[in-house]
């Protein structure tokens, strides 16, 4: 009988912790289709770029963002123009945004695939840390 007992608290144990990861790819789901559904909404600026703790953000000053339901973006600042793409998605459970440009050079310090720290309809929050040096770079893009 004890064993019949301890067989059944690990059968519940064990479906506790396949349920608790279904929840959370879930959830981390839904924040991606939600990532999706605002970034599409309106244009975006960049307020905040940091490079392994270098304030670059004035790489980015009076650049207006359009992200686009085709997964293309378009970067416009007066006659300058700049095009690249966008993903998003998740990863054990934590939702990513996928940036990559092709130039202007300053540009290509925002590829990469940025974990969301946070999000809402007029702000998100990115942060990656780089494998290799182990540096933390963050982006904020906050809706115009």
């Amino acid at each position: 009988m004890k064993k019949i007992l301890n067989i059944a608290a690990l059968a519940i144990i064990v479906m506790t912790i396949f349920s608790s990861c279904k929840k959370d790819d879930n959830s981390a789901s839904a924040q991606a289709t939600a990532l999706n559904a605002a970034v599409v909404q309106g244009k975006w600026q960049v307020t905040y770029f940091a490079d392994n703790g270098v304030d670059e953000t004035i790489h980015f000053t009076g650049y207006q963002f359009q992200f686009n339901s085709n997964n293309t973006v378009t970067a416009t600042k007066g006659g300058v123009t700049v095009n690249g793409s966008w993903a998003s998605g998740t990863d054990n459970s934590t939702v990513k945004f996928i940036l990559n440009f092709t130039s202007p050079v300053e540009f290509l310090d925002l590829n990469d695939d940025w974990h969301v720290i946070q999000q809402s309809s007029i702000k998100i929050t990115l942060q990656d840390v780089s494998g290799g040096s182990g540096g933390t770079d963050y982006l904020t893009f906050e809706k115009i």
